[in-house]
């Protein structure tokens, strides 16, 4: 099975702690992502901007709106991603707290919604004869 691994921390952590921390932790997330690359575990994953470089996109009677930024407040702000492969939720939750963001965030695994191709097929048929 997926799994998408979302890594949620206090963006303020990163301003406010000495370089040679933030060295380390780096240092914990390439080790991750060499051991569970590896493994076959880690498919996938990035690193994300602050919050600042965000633009939320949204569509209400068919006019586009844009605004900066998330759209909700929180103490944590959505830092980066990794998707896993595993062969259920206790792997995943397993492999996910060995990734170093856990340790001064969250992270939130959520299974992927694995969608047949013959089910896309048939509503871009319905969506393309109405």
């Amino acid at each position: 099975m997926k799994y998408l691994c979302l890594i949620y921390e206090d963006e303020s952590f990163w301003a406010k702690t000495p370089k040679p921390e933030l060295d380390g932790i780096m240092l914990d997330y390439r080790a991750f992502g060499t051991t569970y690359k590896a493994s076959g575990n880690v498919l996938g994953g990035n690193a994300l901007q602050p919050t600042s470089t965000a633009t939320t996109v949204r569509v209400r009677n068919g006019k586009v709106s844009t605004t900066d930024g998330p759209f909700a407040e929180t103490r944590e702000q959505l830092g980066g991603y990794y998707m896993l492969e595993a062969k259920d939720l206790n792997e995943a939750i397993q492999i996910a707290a060995k990734i170093p963001g856990a340790k001064t965030g969250s992270v939130e695994v959520r299974p992927i919604m694995e969608i047949p191709d013959s089910v896309l097929s048939e509503n871009a048929a319905a969506v393309l004869s109405a």
